[in-house]
C-alpha cells in the first residue's frame, strides 16, 4: 500500500511513462488528424516526456519538489508541438502545487494534477474540447473526487485512469474532425499512456502495455484517415515553436492577442526569465519578428505541415496500376466541395492545389499514372500550375493532354463538356471551346497595405477579381457585392454559379447569391459550397 509520491518514485513514474509513449508513439502518430493531420503528436509527445526523462535518469532528485520542477522545466524546453507544449503545461501546473513538498499524498496529487489542466487551459488561446484537454481534465477530477474518501495513491489513479479511458473514447464524438475520420484523440491517448505507465510503477508492475490498438470501430486501419483530409484545407502550413529571453515588461498578453489574429493553435507559457510559444501560421517570419520584440531568441523550429501531410498520404499510396479504360481526367483543386465536385463530375484523380499551393509536376505525374486512363486530360485550373502539368507530356507512358485552363471555374466548364465516350480530341475541342465562353470571378482579401493596378489597396478589404484583374477593392460586403453586380451586368451573365470558401457561412452566401439575384432578375443562379481556401467566392458566369 502506498499513499505518499516523493521524488524518488516521481522520477521513476515519469522515466516509465517516457518510454511507453515512446513504445507506441508510431500507434499516435497514425492517430494524429487534429488540428492538422500531420501524423507527429506521437513523435512530439515522446520528444517532450524524453527530454524529462534523459534529466531525471542522470540527476534522480530525492524531494519531489526537486523532481517537479526539474520535470516542468526539461519538459518546457524540450517541448515539441502543440501536444508537447500542452503536455508540458500539464506538468508545469503539477509542480507548482508540488513547490517546497519533498512528498505529496493522494489528495495533493490530485490537487496537482487539477493545477496541470488549469494552467493548460489557461495558456491555449481556444481551447478545444475532444482533446488532450478534456481527457486530462476530467481524469483529474475523477482522481479529485476519489481523493475524498481514498488515500492509496493506487486507489485514485486508478479512478483517473477510468473516468479518463472513457473520455478518450468520447473524444470522437465531440471533435468533429475527429468524427469525420473515426479515430479518438492522438494527444489524448498520449496522456492516457503515460497516466497507465504512471499507475503501474504504482502498482510495481513493468511500465510496457499492450498496444493501444490504432484500428477505426469497422476495422479499419487507421493510417489511412489521413488521406480523408485534403493538403490544401491546412490553413496556416508553417508549425512555429520558438522560446524568447523576457528581456523587457512588455506584456505577454500583447503577444497572445497578436498571434490569435494572425494563426491558431496558439499556446503561450511564460515565466519570470522566458516565453514558450507554439502557434500555426501561414509567415513564420513575421511570428519570429514580433517575438524578438520581448528579448533574444534562445531555440526556433518551423515545420511545413502541408509537407508532412502530404508525405504521409505518399507513404499510404498503392502501387501504380496499369491502365484499365481508353480515357481519364485529372483536375487540380483545393477545397473538398471543389474536390468531391470534380470527382461527381467525372475527374478520376484531384490533386490538391491552387493559387496558395501549387503541385509539382511530380504531384501531377503521380495523379495521371493512377488515373487509370491510356489518353489522360489534365485541368490545372491555374496559370501557375499550366507549365507543371505540361512536363508531364513527356514524363509518362500515357498520352497527356492538357487543357490550359487557368481558373476553376473554366475547369468546371470544361467538365461540363466530357463525353466519356467520345475520342480525345473531340473532348479536347469541345473543352476548348467551354473554357473560352466563360468569365471567372474571385474574392478575396488583401492580407497587406499594398498597391495593385495602379489601385491603393488597405487591409482587410475585399478585393474582387475578374480573369487575375483587380476591379475593386471594397471595404465592406454591400460595396462588393455592388461590384459584382456590375461587372455581371456588363458581360449580361445568363448563368451564374456561386461557389463559397471555407471562411464563408452558408447564409452569408445565400445572401449574396439573393442580392445579385436582384440585379440580374433573369439569370440562373447556383450555389455550391466548395470550401477553398483564401477565396472567399470563387463566381462562374456565361
Amino acid at each position: 500500500m502506498m499513499n505518499t509520491v516523493d521524488g524518488k518514485l516521481f522520477c521513476e513514474m515519469l522515466i516509465a511513462a517516457a518510454a511507453s509513449v515512446e513504445a507506441r508513439k508510431q500507434e499516435i502518430n497514425e492517430l494524429n488528424v487534429f488540428p492538422v493531420p500531420d501524423g507527429d503528436t506521437g513523435t512530439n509527445m515522446s520528444m517532450t516526456m524524453n527530454a524529462a526523462a534523459k534529466e531525471l535518469s542522470q540527476k534522480r532528485p530525492e524531494e519531489l519538489t526537486a523532481a517537479a520542477d526539474l520535470a516542468a522545466s526539461s519538459m518546457l524546453r524540450g517541448a515539441r508541438g502543440n501536444s508537447g507544449v500542452i503536455l508540458s503545461l500539464l506538468f508545469r501546473g503539477i509542480s507548482k502545487r508540488f513547490k517546497e513538498k519533498k512528498s505529496a499524498d493522494a489528495a495533493e496529487l490530485a490537487a496537482a494534477m487539477n493545477e496541470g489542466v488549469a494552467a493548460a487551459y489557461k495558456a491555449v488561446m481556444k481551447p478545444t474540447e475532444g482533446t488532450i484537454l478534456t481527457v486530462a481534465r476530467l481524469a483529474s477530477a475523477a482522481a479529485a473526487e476519489a481523493a475524498k474518501t481514498e488515500t492509496e495513491l493506487t486507489a485514485v489513479l486508478e479512478r483517473a485512469e477510468a473516468a479518463g479511458e472513457a473520455a478518450l473514447q468520447n473524444t470522437v464524438e465531440l471533435n468533429p474532425v475527429l468524427k469525420k475520420a473515426g479515430v479518438v484523440d492522438a494527444g489524448g491517448m498520449g496522456y492516457m499512456t503515460i497516466l497507465r505507465a504512471m499507475l503501474r510503477v504504482l502498482k510495481g508492475e513493468a511500465a510496457e502495455l499492450p498496444g493501444v490498438s490504432a484500428e477505426t470501430e469497422d476495422g479499419e486501419e487507421s493510417g489511412s484517415v489521413f488521406a480523408k483530409f485534403e493538403t490544401a484545407d491546412i490553413r496556416y502550413p508553417y508549425c512555429t515553436e520558438f522560446i524568447v529571453s523576457r528581456d523587457n515588461d512588455k506584456s505577454v498578453d500583447l503577444l497572445r492577442s497578436y498571434l490569435s489574429s494572425i494563426g491558431d493553435s496558439a499556446v503561450v507559457l511564460d515565466d519570470e526569465e522566458l516565453i514558450k510559444v507554439h502557434v500555426h501560421s501561414a509567415c513564420p517570419g513575421e511570428v519570429l519578428t514580433e517575438a524578438l520584440t520581448y528579448g533574444a531568441l534562445q531555440t526556433v523550429k518551423v515545420e511545413n505541415m502541408r509537407l508532412q501531410h502530404t508525405a504521409k498520404l505518399e507513404a499510404e499510396k498503392p502501387e501504380i496500376p496499369e491502365p484499365t479504360k481508353p480515357l481519364s481526367i485529372v483536375a487540380v483543386c483545393a477545397g473538398e466541395g471543389l474536390s468531391a465536385l470534380f470527382r461527381e463530375m467525372g475527374a478520376d484523380q484531384v490533386v490538391s492545389g491552387g493559387q496558395t499551393m501549387n503541385p509539382s509536376t511530380e504531384d501531377i505525374l503521380k495523379a495521371v499514372q493512377r488515373s487509370g486512363g491510356k489518353t489522360v486530360l489534365v485541368l490545372p485550373n491555374n496559370k501557375n500550375i499550366i507549365m507543371a502539368a505540361q512536363q508531364c507530356v513527356g514524363l509518362s507512358d500515357r498520352q497527356v493532354i492538357v487543357i490550359p485552363t487557368t481558373t476553376v471555374q473554366q475547369g468546371i466548364s470544361a467538365m461540363m463538356m466530357l463525353e466519356p465516350e467520345a475520342e480525345a480530341g473531340e473532348i479536347q475541342d469541345a473543352m476548348m471551346e467551354a473554357v473560352a465562353g466563360v468569365h471567372s470571378f474571385s474574392v478575396t482579401y488583401a492580407a497587406r497595405d499594398s498597391s495593385f493596378d495602379g489601385m491603393e489597396i488597405h487591409e482587410g478589404e475585399f478585393l474582387v477579381m475578374e480573369e487575375g484583374k483587380l476591379i475593386c477593392n471594397a471595404p465592406d460586403k454591400a460595396t462588393m457585392t455592388a461590384a459584382l453586380a456590375v461587372a455581371l451586368r456588363d458581360i449580361r451573365a445568363e448563368l451564374v454559379s456561386i461557389f463559397y470558401g471555407a471562411d464563408v457561412e452558408q447564409a452569408d452566401a445565400e445572401k449574396l447569391q439573393a442580392s445579385l439575384n436582384l440585379s440580374l432578375p433573369d439569370a440562373e443562379f447556383s450555389l455550391v459550397s466548395g470550401g477553398q481556401p483564401v477565396y472567399y467566392y470563387l463566381i462562374s458566369a456565361e
